[in-house]
């Protein structure tokens, strides 16, 4: 039944009031009853909320791609990681080398975008927008990675194996990768190729062929089979896009590929987006949750929001209200993840 005049008109619009407002978790409150982008925000605050709190103890899993190291956010996600507010990590290749980079002690810095980049060039410096990282640092990084591999028993790994085994070399309590390791959180980089990463195992592929030896490889197979395990055996997942591209696929992908197996989780039941590509170009990173639907990859009666906000003020906000909340979080149980050697999943709270 259609609503009626009145009822249309009965929730107002309160305008955003700082002389009640001191924390950021204070302003996401307030914009629950503002407009447009600052309310989709506050709403993604909230389903995230809902998420942690849900009795069925749904596995949250946060898919990050964008420039996000250099943008800042390598603290906030560790902390999201350490507080158990998401279980899983899907990530573009650049967001955990360039955390594993700044654990070795190497940094980013601040430039302008209308910097002379044939200058920089000429020392060897890269550019990230109004970001500067060192080349020769990252070299230097890329080939530790291959000294890494080329320790490693010859046989198949998935990159959550992988990037387990670089949390465990590095120590840095801010770092991303460290903290995943000691929790048990995995972390996964379904296009591990298309990053630095990816160079520094090239490196060593490259020399193993030159001495004929055995190596180590990267299995992407093995990597769905691991991901989609933890799909088919949560209760409820809940989908956090930073941005969106590969990680978002991947994770929308492990409803379909757990109904290829025999199993019917239902679909995603929570689902937040933050990122600025919209829908009427065709592309996945912007396609709605609704169009999901379709695929049956988010849950018929799931709680979804995307917010067209730039990811590094958008994650800043959302994190920034939960992480003020420890009432939310404070007691949240972790998942223990235990694989055997096959990638097999034995999944359970702790």
């Amino acid at each position: 039944m259609k609503p009626s005049r009145e009822e249309l008109l009965t929730d107002k619009v309160k305008h955003v009031d700082f002389d009640r407002i001191s924390t950021v978790a204070d302003l996401l409150e307030a914009w629950q009853d503002s407009s447009i982008q600052s309310r989709a925000l506050a709403t993604a605050a909230q389903v995230w909320k809902d998420a942690v709190e849900d009795e069925n103890r749904p596995t949250i899993m946060l898919g990050l791609s964008g420039a996000l190291i250099a943008g800042g956010m390598r603290k906030i996600i560790r902390d999201l990681v350490k507080h158990s507010l998401v279980d899983v990590v899907v990530s573009i290749g650049a967001i955990p080398y360039q955390d594993f980079y700044q654990a070795r002690g190497y940094h980013h810095y601040k430039t302008v975008p209308e910097i002379d980049d044939l200058m920089l060039r000429e020392h060897f410096l890269d550019r990230i927008y109004d970001t500067i990282v060192d080349e020769e640092k990252f070299r230097e990084t890329d080939a530790y990675i291959g000294e890494i591999a080329e320790s490693l028993p010859p046989k198949h790994y998935s990159s959550r194996e992988f990037m387990d085994i670089l949390g465990s070399k590095v120590d840095d309590d801010n770092s991303i990768l460290r903290t995943a390791h000691l929790k048990g959180t995995p972390v996964f980089v379904p296009a591990l190729n298309d990053s630095s990463t990816g160079i520094g195992l090239t490196g060593y592929y490259a020399k193993m062929l030159k001495e004929g030896r055995e190596m180590m490889h990267i299995d992407p197979i093995k990597d769905n089979w691991e991901i989609s395990q933890i799909k088919f055996k949560s209760k409820k997942t809940a989908v956090i896009y930073i941005g969106g591209g590969v990680p978002k696929n991947y994770i929308q992908q492990t409803e379909v590929i757990a109904e290829t197996l025999g199993y019917n989780p239902g679909g995603h039941h929570y689902a937040i987006q933050i990122g600025m590509d919209p829908a009427h170009w065709g592309g996945l990173s912007g396609a709605t949750f609704k169009e999901a639907q379709s695929w049956g990859k988010i849950n018929r009666r799931a709680k979804m929001v995307m917010a067209h906000v730039e990811a590094t003020v958008g994650l800043s906000l959302v994190a920034g209200y939960l992480l003020q909340k420890k009432e939310i979080w404070g007691d949240r149980t972790p998942l223990n993840f235990e694989w055997d050697e096959k990638g097999n999943l034995d999944l359970r709270t702790e």
